[in-house]
């Protein structure tokens, strides 16, 4: 008996996949295990595999086309067996769907032709009727190569526009929130149309590229994308026409009524007049180049103000008059440079945001004895394969901390708190564009020297931008550490869904009283960022008791 094969759900967050490639076509024979098809999800591309027998008879989405879960991607039965009354059950809904929408898209024509638009019609809907299909075509959008990616910015592409393109090939490389990241083609043919050039962005699902078989027009194809939102663009072109025309008078008319009575008089154009008022220039002093003596821009740009003689005295007045300071006039310029906010930025001011006008925030601080600390990691790096750092120590403080206070190991899931069993610690490392957090996965079961290589690791690959999603995902519990840059304390904002962050501060050599004298110590401070919702003050206080004797007394980390 045939039987249907739908879309998987292949991650927690998919809603469609893309048939990337078939490895299979209709009439073979495929057994349980055997690979069926590449699917692209939001996170992956995944191999998808046959949980059932038969002869594949019928295959529905072709090779870069997107299928929402559950829909039929296949049917699988025995030679010859007749399928269509499985397809028949989801084709009677899309049939009822597309008669609506053409009684909808008759009754709209209709009503155009009589409006006196009939001649336009026959075109427009000539182009909506076209799609990839028709013109044997692969569509590429952009993918979402990360779960907080929202649109990328081409790097850089691998191809131009008439280049034969293969399968596997990349075409281009995209820059996303996290990092910069390979698409590739999953079709064969030519590069018939390139979207954006380098440096440009789309959003997720935006078209960016086509291919198919060379001399293909795509024109149609593009007609029907861009066709709804030419009467909003006539639109936004009258309004910026309009605002444009508004914007030139308006300074025109402010220049002439905001000139001086002296000023008034002399003839200038009314770009030089705003730029010597911008400057403090008087337009009587400067010397005009144009037809009848007229004060033009390059006139104002170019003068340079000499120092005035300083009025000599009355001879009737007293020897004895304390003369006028003059001071030599200095003109300055204002300006500045703007450069476009990257991927990364972007996604830094969106999740930031969110998570501050979201989790009710509210922080402790607390001062740690390092003294002990400094004389313990002298003695391990004396043994140890690798470095140890201080925030290596911190790192392994808080994961075996946590274990000890779950509810600040948690996260708020709007009807539900998660109380985390595994201590999963994101560091926070500043890259030249912002701020990426990977993660130090299972921290308490790990050596100081484990964690520390793992975390030079992290680092080296994002500076060249080359962390993974798997990288940066997953995190219980983050730790930022400004202590290297001579920051005595701060706040930071929590990294979500963690319901906590630890700022770390600077080890400070400060006087401290011990058994009743003061002598200098070694003092560090620690600042516990809460989400309210989940931690309350008093386990926010209690965890950073713990922190501090484990901290103070190091041995304790290798019990």
């Amino acid at each position: 008996m045939a039987e249907v094969v739908k879309m998987p759900k292949m991650s927690d967050t998919m809603t469609e996949g893309v048939i990337a490639k078939w490895h299979k076509k209709v009439g073979d024979k495929v057994n349980s295990g055997d690979l069926v098809a590449e699917i692209e999800t939001d996170k992956a591309t995944m191999d998808f595999e046959s949980y059932q027998e038969g002869t594949l008879l019928y295959i529905g989405p072709k090779e870069g086309e997107a299928v929402a879960i559950d829909a039929v991607i296949a049917v699988l039965g025995e030679e010859g067996e007749d399928y269509q009354a499985l397809l028949a059950e989801g084709a009677g809904d899309s049939k009822a769907d597309d008669q609506k929408s053409n009684d909808k898209k008759e009754e709209k024509d209709s009503k155009k032709k009589d409006s006196g638009n009939s001649s336009e019609e026959p075109a427009a809907d000539a182009s909506s009727s076209v799609t990839a299909e028709d013109l044997g075509v692969t569509v590429i959008t952009m993918p979402l190569l990360s779960d907080t990616m929202t649109e990328g910015v081409i790097a850089q592409w691998n191809f131009k526009v008439g280049d034969a393109i293969k399968s596997d090939d990349a075409i281009a490389d995209v820059e996303t929130d996290k990092a910069t990241m390979e698409v590739t083609a999953y079709a064969e043919g030519t590069l018939l149309y390139v979207g954006l050039e380098a440096g440009e962005a789309a959003k997720v699902n935006d078209i960016i590229a086509i291919v198919g078989p060379e001399g293909t027009d795509v024109t149609p194809l593009l007609n029907q994308k861009s066709a709804p939102a030419k009467p909003a663009e006539k639109a936004a072109d009258n309004k910026e026409a309009s605002s444009s025309s508004e914007a030139k008078q308006a300074p025109e008319a402010a220049a002439e009524t905001s000139s001086s009575d002296d000023d008034s008089r002399v003839k200038a154009s009314p770009l030089a007049r705003k730029i010597a008022k911008d400057k403090g220039i008087k337009l009587s002093d400067v010397k005009g180049s144009a037809d009848g003596g007229r004060i033009v821009k390059k006139d104002v740009e170019s003068f340079v103000p000499s120092a005035k003689p300083v009025a000599q005295a009355d001879a009737s007045a007293p020897k004895t008059e304390t003369k006028s300071i003059s001071l030599p006039q200095y003109i300055g310029e204002e300006k500045y440079t703007e450069q476009k906010v990257s991927q990364m930025r972007k996604t830094i001011a969106r999740r930031l945001g969110e998570s501050l006008f979201t989790a009710p925030h509210f922080y402790l601080t607390i001062s740690i004895d390092m003294d002990n600390a400094m004389a313990a990691r002298a003695q391990i790096n004396d043994v140890a394969p690798v470095k140890v750092s201080f925030n290596d120590i911190v790192i392994k403080a808080c994961a075996i901390a946590l274990k000890q206070h779950p509810a600040v190991n948690s996260s708020w899931q709007g009807d539900v708190i998660r109380f985390n069993e595994h201590t999963n610690i994101g560091v926070a490392i500043a890259v030249e564009d912002g701020l990426l957090v990977p993660v130090v996965r299972f921290a308490d079961g790990k050596s100081l020297s484990h964690i520390s290589a793992e975390v030079k690791d992290f680092a080296q690959k994002a500076k060249g931008k080359k962390l993974q999603p798997a990288d940066w995902e997953g995190s219980t519990f983050t730790v930022s550490n400004l202590g290297m840059f001579g920051i005595d304390e701060f706040t930071s904002i929590i990294n979500s869904p963690d319901g906590a962050i630890l700022s770390v501060g600077a080890i400070q050599q400060v006087p401290v009283v011990k058994n009743g004298a003061v002598v200098p110590g070694n003092v560090m401070k620690l600042t516990l960022g809460c989400d309210h919702r989940v931690v309350d003050g008093a386990t926010g206080a209690a965890f950073l008791q713990t922190l501090k004797g484990l901290l103070e007394a190091p041995i304790r980390l290798l019990a």
